[in-house]
């Protein structure tokens, strides 16, 4: 799966791009349809602890699916929005097969 990381105010080093790239290619072992994945990571600049957010947009047949996560770090936030992208696709998943 093709994956596009774009990082906002800041750069990306390699060891998270390759975190990002591991985690999305595990997702096509729940629904091997996805197409691409556009990964956005942002720096907000807050006194919060919280202030790394990471949006990720699955181009899948009919229709992508987005997630936003806002946590402490980024590992962190792509762990949440990879189990909840997987819950979604196994939901997308069922429902083809109900129609087929």
């Amino acid at each position: 799966m093709k994956v596009n990381v774009q990082s906002v105010n800041f750069n990306a080093d390699q060891k998270l791009i390759g975190f990002i790239q591991k985690k999305m290619d595990k997702l096509e072992n729940f629904y091997s349809k996805v197409i691409f994945a556009d990964v956005y990571l942002k720096v907000q600049k807050t006194s919060d602890k919280e202030n790394k957010i990471t949006e990720i947009l699955l181009s899948i047949p009919g229709g992508d699916v987005m997630v936003k996560k806002t946590c402490k770090t980024f590992e962190e936030c792509v762990d949440e929005c990879v189990s909840s992208l997987q819950r979604q696709l196994i939901k997308r998943k069922e429902k083809s097969k109900a129609y087929a």
